[in-house]
């Protein structure tokens, strides 16, 4: 039976990731692109409960990690923050792992 990944301990996210982080570069060498994207999303994820969501503040513009979007934080729901990308009018919820500086 698979475990959520807010069960797991710190130990048991790490070994999660790294798994992941393996099956991620398979899926790519095979050209598997929905699967290696699949993985990813799995892999940031895991890596949302290792953070600590207090680090992440409603009002304040974040930018993400992996592009040159930003992020503002409406509220947050666990590892979720609740938002707006680059000003949007769509509502949508990403895993703190995605989000890095503030603005």
């Amino acid at each position: 039976m698979e475990r959520r990944y807010s069960q797991m301990t710190e130990f048991e996210l790490r070994n999660e990731i790294a798994a992941l982080k393996e099956k991620a570069q398979k899926a790519e060498q095979m050209g598997m692109v929905n699967e290696y994207a699949v993985h990813e999303r799995k892999m940031a994820m895991a890596k949302a409960y290792l953070m600590k969501p207090d680090d992440f503040k409603p009002g304040e513009t974040y930018v993400f990690t992996d592009e040159e979007s930003t992020f503002e934080i409406t509220y947050m729901n666990g590892v979720f923050a609740w938002g707006y990308r680059d000003g949007g009018k769509e509502e949508e919820a990403v895993p703190i792992s995605l989000l890095g500086k503030k603005q």
